[in-house]
């Protein structure tokens, strides 16, 4: 089982200058995994352990640092089929929308693009009949096109901040 965490969007133009190459380098090390004791990170990074723990809380105060949650296996719990959607809606309908999407507890992500499609959904079921019954809930609110995940190369990679405390 992985641990990962959340991160807001931390670049140059929206931090400020309050986070130094430290701050990167824990932030790196509780993506790879949130679980290191403080004591790992503190050796890691070359400080004391409530020196860091002290970090973790100021990056958890200002938002840079969101969450922490398991990462789980789907396939191992069952949900074997994983499935991205695009929904074309009316700008409209996002007030009636993003409810409805947020009570569905088999979504994993909604997220509003740009292109044809306004929402693209990714989520995950036991089956294709449980699929389709959501698809078609989906469509009151407008067309609809899926893909169907067959396997995935790259899934819940934290955000590289090597460059922003390596010295290279």
């Amino acid at each position: 089982m992985l641990f990962f965490i959340g991160i807001k969007n931390i670049s140059k133009r929206s931090r400020g200058d309050n986070m130094d190459k430290i701050d990167y380098k824990i932030i790196e090390l509780l993506q790879e995994n949130a679980r290191y004791p403080l004591k790992h990170l503190a050796e890691e990074v070359f400080l004391s352990t409530p020196a860091v723990s002290a970090r973790i809380e100021k990056l958890e105060e200002a938002g840079v640092i969101t969450g922490y949650s398991a990462h789980l296996d789907p396939l191992k719990l069952g949900y074997n089929i994983k499935a991205f959607i695009n929904l074309e809606m009316s700008p409209k309908q996002k007030v009636e929308f993003y409810p409805f999407i947020a009570s569905c507890p088999n979504v994993l992500e909604c997220n509003c693009v740009t292109g044809k499609y306004s929402m693209l959904i990714k989520v995950a079921y036991h089956t294709t009949l449980e699929l389709d019954a959501f698809i078609g809930e989906l469509q009151k609110f407008g067309n609809t096109e899926t893909q169907i995940v067959f396997s995935t190369a790259v899934e819940h990679r934290g955000i590289s901040l090597k460059a922003e405390y390596s010295d290279n």
